[in-house]
């Protein structure tokens, strides 16, 4: 809420302070005009605009009277009352009238107008021409410096205001009283959002979904899951990339912990399972509330107003452990909180920009959106989205789809004699605010190479460059389906893992599987005789010491053993046809022993690890060219 009274006192005092002369000499005028002053300050505010309309048809030239008029409409949010006024007074300077109280008082009055109206030009406009002749002592004042911050803020945003244009979503969406809070999948085929018919005690909240249908049609909208949905509220929902986790606000059912909790539930072979509270690590007995996952369902961002923070709604986070459960919550920190009000969190889908909605950060008046980004591991100071994102109205919350092209929001819409509507809308996301490199999304099923039975193994996409996961996702049990995501410019393998099975590997950039738009993956049970291309371990050319980009395979393939300690493994180092056939057997065997020492230092049995080397004996493809000789140079596990 903008403390629009707030400002509206300090102008009054400043002002009052000021005017102890006027600019008339009409006693019964004054009597009204002071008369109407005692009544603002008991916020008696229809008997002092009667007062102030008293003494200006008293004396129409009572400039001080259009002043405090002109005040008491913004702080009634009648700005069009405000401005009207304030330029009545204004035609009236003339003469002696003209003195540079008066021009500044009616100049720093249209300056807030404007502010307020959202005409940020002619606020600025405005200001430049008043801030030369006010007075110096107000200039210490705190509020004429958030004023001049805020008109040194328009002179950085004026120049470059984007060009967007909203697009209602079509019907069957947008059929409801209320809808907010839109959410899609990575995909962007299917969108989630809170449903409620009315503002009324009994109009609960409910979860709603739509597909896409044909070109930028949907659905008509259902209810998400009779499993989500319950008597309770739920609403303000996030969903991971693949629409497999959803966690979302419930407010005042019989096991939350606060007056809002936040809810998680899983989709398990196809179906939304039984939500449960996030507990006491996550949630607290404040108001928890407005979650968005990141991609993969891994890191949690919330709004709450819990103790502990920077003061008001604060963005929290957790962090989903290995084992599923949430880790204690934490505060985001100083950089994105501040004391006034952060919500609604929207984590972009490569996990380097934190939108969010803020009061506390220099912006256009009321809530602002905002962008944060992560480098090395740290979130940057917040960047305003700037016009027409933002305006002088109420801004809180944005979600922008992961191939960049849309950002959805939502619009309330108050007409006359009618109930309050909020609405689903998009616009194109202006290319000049980057995002950061572009992602691929890309489907496809994991499925038994002996039986042909879907396999709900994990999916972990890693850069090579530091062996940190981008992204992990898991294969559904009953259909084998995933969701997978690309950067375009990583440098990162992809493992296909399942308890029980020999693991899939992939170099992403050298196997183009960012581009297959249905990646069959075939994963071989484990069994004596089988074996697996171990990619993902690189070596200098001509030598065998391992480079730190194998570490991520490495570790894959520790773990491997460590899941099946009955399994013993032969390491088998291959060379292309280039070199002596002694020299690429002496080599093959070296580039073996290396993967073998690495096992061994992790604590490995040596009796579990044999190594063999067999040069360029047993080429995948002919060594006809050097794609060829490339995927000749490898190394195979075999299960023994």
């Amino acid at each position: 809420m903008r403390p629009v009274f707030l400002i509206a006192v300090l102008l009054f005092f400043f002002f009052r302070s000021e005017a102890q002369t006027y600019s008339i000499i009409d006693g019964k005028a004054i009597k009204l005009y002071q008369e109407g002053e005692e009544l603002t300050l008991s916020r008696q505010y229809n008997e002092a605009m009667g007062k102030y309309k008293a003494a200006i048809a008293r004396e129409a030239s009572f400039l001080e009277a259009y002043v405090k008029a002109a005040q008491l409409y913004i702080t009634m949010g009648q700005l069009d009352n405000a401005e009207k006024t304030a330029n009545a007074g204004k035609a009236r300077l003339s003469g002696k009238n003209a003195s540079a109280k008066n021009v500044a008082e009616f100049g720093w009055v249209l300056t807030n107008i404007y502010w307020q109206k959202g005409e940020f030009q002619k606020a600025y406009d405005e200001f430049a021409k008043v801030d030369p002749i006010l007075d110096p002592a107000f200039k210490n004042h705190l509020y004429y410096k958030e004023m001049q911050t805020r008109m040194n803020f328009l002179q950085t945003q004026l120049g470059s205001t984007q060009a967007i244009e909203k697009q209602r979503l079509r019907s069957p969406l947008n059929e409801f009283n209320l809808q907010y809070f839109p959410v899609l999948t990575a995909d962007g085929e299917q969108i989630l959002f809170t449903k409620r018919d009315g503002t009324g005690n009994f109009d609960k909240e409910d979860i709603y979904t739509s597909y896409v249908d044909g070109e930028d049609g949907w659905t008509p909208p259902q209810s998400l899951a009779e499993t989500i949905n319950s008597p309770y509220n739920e609403g303000t929902c996030s969903v991971t990339a693949d629409g497999k986790i959803l966690i979302y606000t419930s407010c005042d059912a019989p096991d939350s912990q606060g007056s809002c909790d936040l809810y998680v539930a899983y989709k398990v072979n196809g179906h939304w399972q039984r939500p449960t509270n996030m507990g006491t690590k996550v949630n607290s007995r404040s108001w928890d509330s407005q979650p968005s996952l990141s991609a993969d369902g891994r890191i949690l961002f919330f709004s709450s107003n819990r103790r502990g923070g920077f003061g008001g709604n604060d963005i929290w986070y957790s962090v989903r452990q290995n084992d599923g459960s949430w880790a204690e919550a934490k505060n985001l920190g100083a950089t994105v909180n501040t004391p006034k009000d952060e919500i609604s969190p929207f984590m972009f889908f490569n996990n380097e920009i934190l939108f969010f909605a803020s009061d506390g950060h220099l912006g256009f008046g009321g809530m602002d959106i905002f962008l944060s980004r992560v480098k090395n591991g740290e979130f940057q100071k917040p960047e305003n989205l700037g016009l027409p994102i933002n305006d002088q109205l109420e801004q809180v919350a944005l979600f922008i789809t992961a191939k960049k092209d849309y950002a959805y929001y939502t619009e309330l819409t108050s007409e006359e004699d009618q109930n309050d509507r909020s609405l689903l809308y998009r616009f194109k996301f202006p290319e000049e605010i980057y995002l950061g490199e572009n992602l691929t999304v890309t489907e496809g099923k994991v499925f038994n190479a002996k039986t042909g039975q879907p396999v709900d193994a994990t999916l972990s996409l890693v850069s090579l460059t530091n062996d940190s996961t981008l992204y992990q996702f898991q294969a559904d049990g009953k259909t084998g389906d995933f969701t997978m995501l690309y950067p375009e410019n990583a440098v990162s393998g992809l493992y296909v893992e399942k308890k029980g099975f020999l693991p899939k590997i992939y170099n992403v950039e050298r196997d183009k599987i960012q581009n297959v738009k249905d990646l069959k993956v075939e994963l071989t049970p484990v069994a004596a005789g089988e074996e697996f291309v171990f990619e993902n371990v690189f070596f200098e050319f001509d030598k065998y010491d391992l480079k730190p980009e194998s570490k991520t395979s490495l570790r894959r393939l520790q773990k491997f053993l460590l899941e099946n300690p009955n399994v013993n493994i032969l390491i088998t180092g291959h060379t292309d046809n280039v070199g002596s056939v002694a020299y690429n057997q002496t080599l093959s065997l070296q580039r073996a022993k290396s993967v073998q020492s690495f096992l061994m230092a992790a604590g490995l049995h040596p009796g579990r690890v044999m190594v063999e080397g067999k040069g360029d004996k047993e080429p995948m493809v002919p060594n006809s060219n050097p794609k060829n000789q490339a995927l000749n140079r490898r190394i195979t596990i075999k299960i023994l």
